[in-house]
């Protein structure tokens, strides 16, 4: 994500009229637990497969609110969004009611790795509660309890040589126990893929993995994955856009765990690029929640890189994902 917002930034920069730079005075922190929802004007409509049903931007006094890489979606409905500042926001989505937001830091403090601070991706074990969540720069693993408690990192050395900003971007633990790990960046200036670890079972515990390639299409780059109830994997892509006006754009692609193989290219069909009605911005965190009748709801967040001229943005579409083709189809 980093590489992909110092590129935005300087893209910025370079239209920014001439004149003088300065910096402003940071304001006094700010704890307030408050947490506003304004929804967006012209947000419904269909995208590709998809249903956008609604859009909401989301702000708040709070200090540490803003750059949400990462989503999850917990059993009791509320959500968790993590931000590349090593934050959290716990929150109940504006069209039901729940429990008032906490905006705070991610963990407890005692137990927390001070040098984990850019939080990329997040996935649970629905059983117990634990959660992972991936770092970048560090290129860590960190796993903990459902209230946050009993944190464990480790830096898994098949993840070192990866490049600081191309970290553990996309990574999802499988209903079966094994962990899918994506990094963002590409492999090599030659080779556009993507460098991908599958764990046997918990790489906190020393699962020794088996590295493979992720192949997205069109120049977008992993910024998030989850598991369908189906066992295939949903993943949310971003692509820088560079011109006049630059920014992101967005797509997802439907891939089958089971087509993991040790060294091979695993790609997947690309369900929709996610435009027309679809409010652009920096997504980089998916949720899916199951609805009846096979349908889902995916909820997707923006990352505004806590700028002033990005959004953060909730986003729920529907979408019932189509059969799984018989054998020799």
């Amino acid at each position: 994500m980093r590489g992909a917002r110092l590129a935005l930034l300087a893209l910025v920069a370079l239209g920014l009229a001439p004149g003088v730079w300065w910096r402003s005075a940071l304001p006094p922190a700010n704890n307030a637990q408050q947490l506003r929802f304004t929804p967006l004007a012209g947000a419904q409509g269909t995208v590709g497969p998809f249903t956008l049903t609604d859009a909401w931007e989301l702000d708040s006094p709070n200090s540490r609110f803003g750059g949400y890489s990462a989503l999850l979606l917990l059993e009791d409905g509320r959500f968790i969004a993590g931000s590349d500042t090593g934050n959290v926001l716990l929150f109940t989505a504006p069209d039901r009611g729940g429990e008032a937001p906490y905006l705070g830091p991610f963990g407890k403090k005692k137990d927390k790795d001070k040098h984990l601070s850019d939080l990329e991706s997040l996935t649970r074990d629905p059983e117990t509660g634990q959660i992972w969540a991936g770092f970048e720069g560090q290129n860590a693993i960190q796993r903990m309890a459902r209230d946050f408690s009993a944190v464990k990192s480790i830096r898994p050395p098949e993840m070192r040589p990866w490049a600081g900003n191309s970290g553990p971007e996309a990574m999802v633990r499988l209903v079966d126990g094994r962990f899918v790990v994506l990094a963002e960046g590409n492999t090599s200036w030659r080779d556009q893929t993507h460098r991908a670890l599958l764990y046997p079972s918990d790489p906190v515990a020393g699962a020794e993995p088996v590295a493979f390639r992720f192949a997205a299409p069109d120049g977008f780059d992993p910024v998030d994955m989850k598991q369908l109830p189906d066992g295939r994997v949903l993943i949310l892509l971003r692509r820088l856009r560079i011109s006049l006006s630059p920014g992101f754009e967005s797509a997802l692609m439907l891939l089958d765990p089971a087509d993991i193989a040790p060294g091979d290219l695993w790609t997947g069909a690309l369900l929709a690029e996610l435009n027309g009605p679809f409010p652009a911005e920096n997504y980089e965190g998916l949720a899916i929640e199951e609805l009846t009748g096979g349908a889902l709801a995916l909820w997707l967040i923006a990352d505004d890189n806590t700028g002033q001229f990005q959004r953060s943005l909730l986003v729920r579409l529907e979408w019932t994902p189509p059969a799984i083709a018989a054998s020799g189809e």
